[in-house]
């Protein structure tokens, strides 16, 4: 993909003041114009589990009813009827797992994402989505299509900074042998889909496609896992053979392998490097900002992380005094990070909506490995300023960032 260098914001739906669509996104698509913004990026569309977390949803292809506007507008036989031919791959699943009014819900979220969507472009923003490597356990992709998992079992990762028992996530693994041998047809049906709501998406976990870690069934937490290797580059071929270039974005975050950057290099896709862990000791840490590569997309933080103030308050005095060294002169240090981040030699710097208001862990949007008390972040009506919008505009344009419209 040959991207622009440019920036944009992360913000989800369900944190918008209403959490949901409507007049507030159209409002927030012009905010995001007037700052200068090329990009609005959020997370899985879908409906989320009973915590709110949009990574277990139910389907890999339908979107959430809870993001409508407009949840009781009418929609004729013909509208259903139409819906059902286009997404023949999976709409009959979901009917069958999600009951009555299911195919008139996807249908009006079609319809206002496809407004709101086209309303963005006309304004210069594009989307970005964000699609979770694994399926929820018992969902409607696993019940329908159960010949294309692997018992016995369920999906997660070693231990790591972020855990000393690893995490358990207990979705379903795929038989990958079995997606072979159908061409993979469920995945490109997957990306297809993705593709007709998004410009761009991040596909989440990207190295469980060279290895992943599966984590017996009847096992309590992570450490009994092993590796299993992946598919490889031919899941990405099979798709790229049918739909052409991947609009994909490589999570490659974490303890990263030879082989996940040469996939990824092999594919040509921008992997995603993170202002927070730029300021370690290890002079050829990939997070750096000295070894950002060019075709990379650069982020304050993500949905996994601290927000930027919250990380500042607790981060050990090293890493600030190294942070402070290479920042540049601003009385508040959010924004002296953002343009610093903006500064990177990466293609496209994203920035969480939390760190533009300049939030504190209050603003979290998720713990990893802890299943209450995420998803919940939400702006309030009148908390995102014009003043705001101009800052980061400047920032934008400091940084040869601000794209003409």
């Amino acid at each position: 993909m040959n991207l622009p260098r440019t920036a944009g914001v992360q913000l989800h739906p369900t944190s918008l003041p209403g959490g949901r669509l409507g007049p507030e996104a159209y409002r927030f698509v012009d905010w995001l114009a007037s700052a200068g913004q090329a990009w609005w990026q959020m997370l899985p569309l879908g409906p989320p589990d009973r915590y709110g977390s949009p990574y277990k949803s139910p389907s890999a292809f339908a979107a959430w009813p809870g993001l409508l506007e407009k949840p009781r507008a009418r929609v004729s036989r013909a509208q259903e009827d139409e819906f059902r031919a286009r997404q023949a791959a999976w709409i009959g699943d979901w009917e069958a797992f999600a009951g009555r009014d299911a195919v008139a819900d996807q249908v009006r979220f079609d319809r206002e994402w496809g407004a709101l969507r086209r309303y963005a472009a006309e304004r210069g923003v594009r989307l970005i989505g964000d699609v979770p490597i694994y399926v929820a356990p018992r969902g409607a992709d696993h019940r329908a299509h159960p010949e294309l998992f692997l018992d016995g079992v369920v999906a997660g990762v070693p231990p790591d900074a972020y855990s000393s028992t690893g995490q358990r996530w207990g979705n379903p693994i795929y038989d990958w042998p079995a997606l072979r041998r159908r061409g993979y047809r469920w995945w490109t049906e997957r990306l297809r889909r993705t593709t007709d709501l998004f410009d761009l998406a991040r596909i989440d976990h990207f190295r469980g496609f060279v290895a992943y870690w599966a984590v017996p069934a009847s096992a309590r937490d992570a450490r009994s896992g092993r590796w299993r290797r992946g598919p490889g580059r031919a899941v990405f071929d099979a798709m790229a053979g049918e739909l052409g270039e991947l609009p994909l974005i490589a999570e490659d975050l974490g303890v990263i392998t030879p082989a996940v950057t040469q996939l990824r290099h092999d594919l040509g896709l921008p992997g995603m490097v993170v202002l927070q862990w730029a300021f370690d000791d290890d002079p050829k840490g990939l997070h750096r900002l000295s070894n950002h590569e060019p075709h990379s997309i650069a982020y304050t933080g993500t949905h996994d992380t601290d927000t930027l103030a919250g990380w500042w308050d607790t981060a050990p005095d090293e890493l600030r005094a190294a942070a402070r060294a290479a920042m540049p002169e601003d009385r508040h240090e959010h924004w002296a990070l953002i343009r610093l981040l903006f500064s990177s030699r990466a293609v496209v710097a994203m920035t969480q909506l939390q760190d533009v208001l300049g939030l504190g862990s209050e603003a979290r949007m998720n713990v990893p490995g802890r299943a209450k008390g995420s998803w919940r972040w939400r702006l309030r009506r009148g908390q995102l300023t014009a003043a705001h919008a101009q800052r980061l505009r400047e920032a934008t344009d400091e940084a040869g960032r601000l794209v003409s419209r």
